[in-house]
């Protein structure tokens, strides 16, 4: 009752004795009298202030708050179906002699589907993790999913910012072998949600760097990075002994941050780990977000299509490189990976680290590629030519693939106007059925 006078000797002298007037001595004994509307009002005041005191649960910072948030955001979108560790394990089982076990996140993406398909096709076992976010329409991403399912590979629903489920995950596989595909990708996209991009580039690679390191034995880890991260850079072709230091994009930044990463888990934990730099990667079961693919969809609906140009009208080019060749090279990384060195989180020696470009070394400008488009698709394009938006988009991209030529047996053989032509059979195929389900 001491701490409660001081706060009733302040309320006295707003409170009248008689109506009309107000006690002159501070000194006085005060006898409150209230209205019966404020004293109810008062009450029930005072009700809620200690139910909110009592209720409410401690204090955290903000920062806190916001990592909270955000992995309820993803927890609540990605969950592991029921039985998953027994169908995991049945995924991961080898069907061949020489076949190992590969876990390949981001399964149900463009690339991802592909690799998963060509490593259960020769006999290895495979275990897909992906979380089924929102970026582009989720539709394709479970029909990749069931593609997948068809041909024996289970993807688990869960975000590999999940430690407890990648731990769980290590524990009941003895993955030989991580393709680490899942990403947030997209260069444009940066500009309106950049936390995606460091939530998925940068804390997903950690997080799932730190369950291989904890792993016994350690898998060997091939990962894809991005022509990305050549950013500004004017010299062409691009090798992997050019500068990285100027990234164009956020996008570009994240996976130039995951280079640096890569490298220091190998330094410390004996990781052996080989990133690859894709250089515009299309085909059948390909990313809507990219431009052969949108453009595909608005030159059938008779929509007009948007040209990008540099300034004083320079072409925009891109290294077109098809979804088949991008795979051979992905499984001869695999196939060329040597052990880690590390066990348990120890490092015991020296492991490998490689990067490599997987490109096609044609740039085209996108100028032929609506082109071929249009002589596949029958249909003249309604074109709108601009200057190009300050958006992280570079004016070119040429590989250079000598080492992966040299050390990976890389050589792709599909050129522009025959991957789109499998692309678009694909296209209409897909579509045309999705319509006539619907009918």
């Amino acid at each position: 009752m001491t701490q409660l006078k001081p706060i009733l000797s302040h309320l006295d002298p707003i409170i009248p004795s008689s109506t009309g007037k107000f006690k002159s001595s501070p000194y006085a004994v005060h006898r409150l009298r209230f209205h019966p509307r404020l004293t109810f009002w008062s009450f029930l005041f005072l009700f809620f202030l200690l139910l909110f005191f009592f209720c409410s649960p401690p204090a955290a910072s903000n920062a806190g708050k916001r990592r909270s948030l955000q992995n309820t955001a993803y927890s609540a979108r990605a969950r592991p179906g029921p039985n998953w560790e027994v169908k995991a394990r049945n995924s991961a089982r080898p069907q061949s002699k020489s076949g190992v076990t590969v876990l390949v996140t981001g399964a149900a993406g463009f690339v991802g589907t592909h690799v998963a398909m060509a490593l259960k096709n020769r006999g290895d076992g495979v275990v897909g993790l992906d979380n089924f976010n929102n970026y582009y329409e989720t539709g394709l991403k479970k029909a990749r999913k069931s593609l997948l399912e068809r041909r024996g590979v289970y993807i688990i629903e869960g975000d590999i910012n999940d430690a407890a489920l990648l731990g769980k995950l290590f524990e009941i596989v003895h993955f030989t072998h991580v393709m680490h595909l899942a990403a947030q990708a997209g260069v444009r996209y940066a500009m309106q949600n950049p936390n995606s991009y460091i939530h998925s580039n940068v804390n997903g690679f950690v997080s799932l760097l730190e369950a291989c390191k904890n792993a016994n034995p350690q898998p060997s880890i091939v990962w894809a990075s991005s022509s990305s991260v050549y950013g500004l850079n004017s010299k062409v072709p691009f090798s992997e002994k050019d500068r990285t230091d100027q990234p164009a994009s956020l996008y570009a930044a994240t996976k130039k941050a995951g280079e640096e990463i890569a490298h220091t888990y190998n330094h410390i934990y004996g990781l052996s780990i080989t990133g690859l730099r894709f250089f515009t990667v299309y085909g059948p079961w390909g990313r809507p977000d990219m431009a052969y693919y949108f453009f595909t969809k608005d030159i059938l609906r008779g929509k007009e299509i948007k040209i990008f140009e540099g300034a004083d009208h320079a072409t925009v080019a891109r290294d077109f490189t098809y979804i088949d060749d991008v795979v051979k090279g992905c499984l001869a990384a695999l196939d060329t990976a040597k052990k880690s060195t590390g066990s348990g989180g120890k490092k015991k020696g020296a492991a490998q680290l490689r990067i490599y470009n997987l490109g096609n070394t044609s740039p085209v400008p996108v100028g032929k590629l609506v082109s071929i488009l249009e002589k596949l698709l029958k249909i003249k394009a309604k074109k709108k030519f601009l200057p190009m938006p300050r958006n992280g988009d570079v004016l070119f991209t040429h590989a250079n693939i000598s080492l992966a030529r040299k050390e990976l047996g890389y050589k792709p053989t599909t050129d522009l106007e025959m991957g789109l032509k499998k692309f678009v059979k694909w296209y209409l195929s897909y579509y045309g059925a999705k319509k006539k389900s619907a009918w």
